[in-house]
Order: C-alpha cells, then sequence, then structure tokens
C-alpha cells in the first residue's frame, strides 16, 4: 500500500490547531488535522474562556468568526472577585460590558471553529506516536493503529506532551509545585445557592498561603471550581479519587480552619473530583529552525494557568502562523521563521508573567499579592 501524503498536516484539534486550519482555509490553503479524540464530542471540553482583545479577538477576526464569537459571549462573565480564607469579599469588580475579556465557553468556541471548517479536515481518532524526518523536510508521522502518512510540512500543535516537539527539542514539561483538584456544581442558583452567591457572575478567587479556590461560573448556570494546592507531585498517590468521599476528606483537610461557605464549594460536589498536576515548559522555550516543523500552543510553550492566557496565545499563534504561510506561498522556511520570531518572545514574557501570578497567587501573604496586582491594573 502506498503512504498517504499530505502537505500541510495540524496534529492536534485544539483551539489553536483548529484556528490555524480556519486561517488556512480563508486564505485557500488546505490543511489536514489529526486528533486523538474518537469524535468532536468525545470529552468535555473544559470551563471558560476569557477572550483576550490582544490575542483571541484578533485571531477570531484573521479567522472571519469574530461576529459569531461575539454571539456566544456570556454576560456578565467578566466580574471578578477576591475572598480571603475567612470568606470575607476584598474585591469586587463587576462586569460594566466594557472590558476587554468577555467570556465564553471552550466547548462552543471550538464548535464554532469546528463547524467553520470543511468537512472531513479533522481526521478523528488518530493518535500520533511519533514522527521522524525524511529527506527535504519533510516527515512521517505514525498512528497508533500502525498506519502512517508523510508531510511537507508538520504543525505540532498537540499539547503539554507533544509527539511532534522531540524533533525540535529536547525540553519536558516539569511539575510546577501547584496540582488542582476540579469540582462542578450543576445548577448553582437552584441548588447550591450559596455557593452560587460566593462566586457571583463571573470568576471568583478565595486564595491564602499555599492553596486557594478558583472558580467561575459556566453558561449552563454550573459553577467549576479549581482547588489548588501547594504539594509535592506524589502527593495524590495515595488518594482514590474514584471514591469521591474519600477525595473530599483528602482535599477538605487542607482547609480545616477556611471559612464553610468555601469548604461548601467541595462539601456540597455530588459528582467525581478530578486532580491535575500543573506542569510547564522552561520560561523561554525556544529551538533552532528544523525544516518542515514548528510547534504552537502548549506544544511550544507551556506555562502555568495563572495568567489566564493559555488557550489565546494557541489561537493567536495559529492564526500568526497561518497568515505567515500565506503570505509566504512556497517559501514554507521564511513563512516559519518569520512565525517563531514573533512567538518565542511572546511565548516567553506570558510564561514568566504566569510563573509570577503563581507565586502572588499562593505566597504567604495571600491574598494580598493578587489585590496588589489587580490595584496596579487598575482593577
Amino acid at each position: 500500500m502506498t503512504t498517504p501524503h499530505h502537505p500541510l498536516a495540524i496534529i492536534g484539534g485544539g483551539l489553536g490547531g483548529l484556528t490555524l486550519a480556519r486561517v488556512l482555509h480563508v486564505n485557500g490553503v488546505e490543511a489536514a488535522v489529526f486528533d486523538l479524540d474518537a469524535s468532536p464530542a468525545a470529552r468535555t471540553q473544559g470551563g471558560m474562556l476569557d477572550i483576550h482583545e490582544d490575542s483571541g479577538q484578533p485571531a477570531l477576526r484573521a479567522a472571519g468568526l469574530y461576529e459569531e464569537f461575539r454571539a456566544l459571549v456570556n454576560p456578565g462573565g467578566e466580574s471578578t472577585r477576591v475572598l480571603d480564607k475567612a470568606g470575607t469579599v476584598l474585591l469586587d469588580d463587576p462586569d460594566d460590558g466594557t472590558g476587554g475579556r468577555p467570556e465564553v465557553d471552550r466547548g462552543q468556541l471550538r464548535d464554532l471553529l469546528l463547524g467553520s471548517l470543511p468537512e472531513g479536515t479533522v481526521r478523528w481518532g488518530a493518535k500520533v506516536t511519533g514522527a521522524r524526518p525524511l529527506d527535504g523536510g519533510r516527515h512521517e508521522v505514525t498512528l497508533t493503529d500502525g498506519t502512517s502518512f508523510t508531510t511537507d510540512l508538520l504543525i505540532g500543535a498537540d499539547g503539554a506532551w507533544s509527539k511532534v516537539r522531540p524533533l525540535l527539542s529536547a525540553a519536558k514539561p516539569a511539575y510546577t509545585g501547584i496540582s488542582f483538584v476540579e469540582v462542578d456544581l450543576p445548577d448553582a442558583d437552584l441548588r447550591h445557592p450559596v455557593s452560587a452567591e460566593v462566586v457571583g457572575g463571573g470568576m471568583m478567587m478565595a486564595l491564602g498561603a499555599g492553596k486557594g479556590f478558583l472558580a467561575h461560573r459556566e453558561t449552563d448556570g454550573s459553577l467549576h471550581i479549581y482547588v489548588a494546592l501547594a504539594v509535592p507531585e506524589d502527593a495524590f498517590d495515595g488518594v482514590d479519587f474514584t471514591d469521591t468521599e474519600a477525595a473530599k476528606a483528602y482535599t477538605l483537610g487542607h482547609f480545616a480552619d477556611w471559612d464553610k461557605s468555601l469548604r461548601a464549594l467541595v462539601a456540597d460536589a455530588d459528582g467525581p473530583l478530578t486532580p491535575r498536576h500543573i506542569h510547564a515548559l522552561p520560561i523561554g522555550h525556544r529551538w533552532e529552525r528544523v525544516p518542515g516543523v514548528t510547534l504552537l500552543g502548549d506544544a511550544a510553550h507551556l506555562m502555568s494557568p495563572f495568567a489566564g492566557v493559555g488557550a489565546n496565545l494557541a489561537m493567536l499563534d495559529g492564526a500568526e502562523l497561518g497568515e505567515a504561510l500565506a503570505a509566504h506561498p512556497g517559501d514554507t522556511e521564511a513563512a516559519l521563521a518569520a512565525y517563531e520570531a514573533k512567538l518565542f518572545p511572546r511565548g516567553e514574557e506570558s510564561a514568566a508573567e504566569s510563573a509570577a501570578n503563581g507565586v502572588l497567587m499562593f505566597g504567604e501573604d495571600a491574598p494580598q499579592g493578587m489585590l496588589d496586582s489587580f490595584a496596579g491594573m487598575g482593577g
């Protein structure tokens, strides 16, 4: 059998890879996207995203989807609250409709991008096991089902544990020292009114030294809570997260002296608790130009979530890469060099900000560090 060939292959159908595919399509360039999920509905896509006016929004304009995006915005979602461990509200910044970071549901945004692509663009159930260079800048990519394909241009949009990254860099994500336990409270206004009041209409941060609750309201009326803990990487090893009550007891054990209204964010959960370690690539991660391959999003600059820019950067990466390729027809290397010249410093700046915010959020004087930061931004 002849090995299939795709002139341009994007590994990963997340927001960055799909934005790239869409911007290429708008510019008359075909791409094949390979995603490990069995279908678009194989798993939930996470919670709310604030789409920034200097990154995510320009990416959506380049994709020709800005007006459709505006229709998905969650009114009131930009409101922000900061609390201390006693449940005292120290900052309450309402959403007056003039902010530059409107909130949308990640799943709805992904569906918008998927629906904008020609049918068959995304190959579902295509999990990549590795890739190797061929001659002339081409690459061969292998899949878990034993098949393979070749490509002239390989783009790794495949996240933290990218299978494409080793072609460019030996860097691997390292544990940041922070882990999350994720919790959902559905139908909050009716079933969890106290928690709904604590969280408010947008995002809430209740912070203390080495721990905290980060929560936001979803468009479906549920609350999504990230319980942040500064713990060793192996701290969860003895916890059975399939036993919800045991997981609750472990998690709440870190918050024995916190207000019961905050503890209720975990205690009242009637679904599973999901543990998640937070990893990051080295700040300033970059690579020498390798013909026929590049990275975007978390594959290029995985960082902690404390600057709130990961999805926005992935989309901007995708849009700028698509525009660079369209602007350099027949000269892929010039396009990749131009793209990476902007990618590297942007990723380094955001990763440094994210790491610094993590220190502010969970430092010994928390939540004072974040309050000072908001005051400095005029927020």
